[in-house]
């Protein structure tokens, strides 16, 4: 199933009456529905323009020819035939185990990377490229995500900091200004120590940047740039594990692209952290 339509199994029950009939109409039509015209979709969903309308973009989409646009692109994308993702289940075999978590992990990866924006993604380098000073914000495992993409841009010389106390959030934010970038990392994007942190910096001036699951969310609704992970499968009790890869994923594509994009500014600050590192570790014979 495409990102948007499992955003939209998931969501859908939070939406009203007549958004639901459309949502129901384009997870069972979904290939018919991206070749009607907007007054086609209502006629046939038996909704009505304004529905169609109000739908897409509460969704996050421009409108609705941005939503027909991205979900045709999805559909027609080979999607291989691949088991779905694996609940943790009571007695089973540390061979079962070990099989269910590289599925859960490839599958997280490979549905990232399938309804990942790329201009977004693009918007998203140039602005960590360009950024004065970058706050970093999430909480439990969020943090962790948070905490390694912090560590990555400080090996290429951006004053960059992971903010996992939600004081300490709130405290950097405010000193942030224009030029400065908050990106807040929120699976569910509703974690409420993060959207402050992020409502705060937004508020000074930052540019605002999230990575969240896809689909709408008050985080991602408030940031300046969206980025999306994997919807995950309902009902798995530890998806925080395959959440947790398909973020780093995200995170392992900005940094690639920015040494890539900006290979004679980054590459030689990365190879320089390196060597640094290396030297101490052998003059302190470790």
């Amino acid at each position: 199933m495409s990102g948007i339509l499992q955003a939209l199994r998931e969501q859908q029950h939070h939406m009203n009456p007549k958004e639901q009939i459309l949502a129901q109409f384009i997870l069972e039509h979904a290939h018919e529905a991206v070749h009607l015209s907007i007054t086609e979709l209502a006629g046939r969903s038996g909704t009505s323009i304004a529905t169609v309308s109000r739908f897409c973009r509460s969704l996050l989409f421009k409108g609705y020819g941005d939503f027909r646009m991205k979900l045709a692109a999805e559909l027609v994308q080979p999607v291989p035939a691949k088991p779905s993702y694996q609940d943790i289940v009571a007695g089973n075999t540390l061979h079962s185990i070990a099989q269910a978590i590289e599925t859960n992990h490839l599958r997280s990866i490979s549905d990232t990377t399938r309804q990942l924006d790329l201009t977004e993604v693009q918007r998203a380098v140039d602005a960590l490229h360009d950024a004065r000073r970058i706050d970093l914000y999430g909480m439990a495992t969020s943090g962790m995500v948070a905490y390694d993409c912090q560590q990555k841009l400080v090996r290429i010389g951006k004053m960059a900091q992971h903010w996992s106390d939600s004081h300490m959030q709130i405290t950097s934010a405010t000193s942030l200004g224009e030029g400065d970038v908050a990106f807040a990392f929120s699976y569910s994007g509703e974690t409420p120590e993060t959207l402050d942190a992020l409502l705060c910096a937004k508020e000074r001036g930052a540019t605002t940047i999230s990575l969240t699951k896809f689909g709408a969310n008050r985080i991602s609704q408030l940031a300046d740039i969206r980025l999306y992970a994997s919807s995950l499968e309902e009902g798995m009790r530890r998806g925080d594990m395959a959440s947790r890869i398909a973020q780093l994923h995200v995170v392992d594509i900005l940094f690639t692209a920015l040494l890539s994009l900006h290979f004679d500014d980054y590459v030689p600050l990365l190879e320089q952290s390196f060597q640094e590192v290396k030297k101490y570790r052998k003059e302190k014979g470790r």
